[in-house]
Formats: structure tokens, C-alpha cells, sequence
């Protein structure tokens, strides 16, 4: 993961400032590929001999966009902390919105993942260089509870399939 120098100016609006890309991009070898077409091939087989045909659609609209989104690059983010909340790009995410954070390392990548009030709504996990973390860490420290965090079911089996 390649990252843009962090800068931290000293104005009240804009706390620290950095670029990262928006998730970590795995590698996907040729056997990656042909496991995933050997099972999309065999649940459309099996769609076809039991009729489900909205499944069969269902599968092949799934397996296109799953190939567009594991061969498509992460874009590269501008974020920035001020006294309001985070903002991604031109998203704002207000620190109200939010009742912890945790730092998750994923490999040689460090990421801050933040936890919401609401119930069903996502986490948000943002990713940042570990030179200037203990920065970062420390904007996020002085506005919301620090927790242990750990990955749910579905990130392991994402990470396992390497999406």
C-alpha cells in the first residue's frame, strides 16, 4: 500500500491530513480464478438442472461484478480529521455518528475502524500510514473511547477468499 506524506497543520478546522487507498488490494493468482469460475460454473449447473432461473441470473450478475471489483485498483483517498468528524474524499462522518474506534494492522497495513451508534449501520474503516499513526490514533483518542477490535465472520471469509 502506497501512501502520501502526512501533514498536520496546526489550524483548529483541519487536524491531520493524509492519503491512503480506500481497502487493501489482495493478489489474486490464476488458481484464485479458476476456483471461482469452477463454482459459479457448477451453481449455475445446478440452477439450470433445478430451474431456478432468477438464481442463475442471480449468480451470473454476482460473479461479473465480484471480477469487476477484484481486478479493479483501490482509488487513492484524501482524509482529514477536524474538530466535526472524518472526512473521506467529500464525505463527512461526524464523530457523533460514532461510539468507539480500534486500530486494526492487517498485515503492513494499519487501519482505524470506527464503530457507529446505530445498530445496522456498517463500521468505517479507514486505513493510514504507520509512521504517523500514533497522530492519528491520538486526534481520534481525545474524541471517542478506544476498543479492542476484531473481525467479524464475514471479514474472515472475505479475507480468505481474498476479495
Amino acid at each position: 500500500m502506497c501512501y502520501n506524506e502526512v501533514m498536520v497543520k496546526q489550524n483548529q478546522n483541519d487536524i491531520v491530513n493524509w492519503d491512503a487507498e480506500e481497502y487493501v488490494q489482495r493478489d489474486k493468482r490464476a488458481g484464485w480464478y479458476i476456483g471461482f469460475s469452477v463454482v459459479v460454473l457448477g451453481l449455475i449447473a445446478l440452477s439450470v438442472v433445478l430451474k431456478w432461473w432468477t438464481f442463475t441470473a442471480l449468480v451470473a450478475l454476482s460473479a461479473v461484478a465480484l471480477i469487476i471489483y477484484s481486478v479493479r485498483p483501490p482509488r487513492k483517498l484524501h482524509y482529514s480529521l477536524s474538530s466535526k468528524g472524518i472526512s473521506e474524499g467529500s464525505n463527512l462522518y461526524n464523530y457523533e455518528d460514532f461510539k468507539s474506534f480500534g486500530v486494526l494492522q492487517d498485515g503492513d497495513n494499519y487501519a482505524i475502524v470506527l464503530t457507529p451508534t446505530k445498530r445496522f449501520s456498517p463500521r468505517v474503516t479507514v486505513y493510514f500510514p504507520q509512521e504517523n499513526g500514533e497522530a492519528i490514533v491520538d486526534a481520534f483518542g481525545a474524541r471517542l473511547p478506544m476498543e479492542e477490535v476484531k473481525l467479524d465472520m464475514l471479514d474472515k471469509i472475505v479475507r480468505m477468499l481474498r476479495i
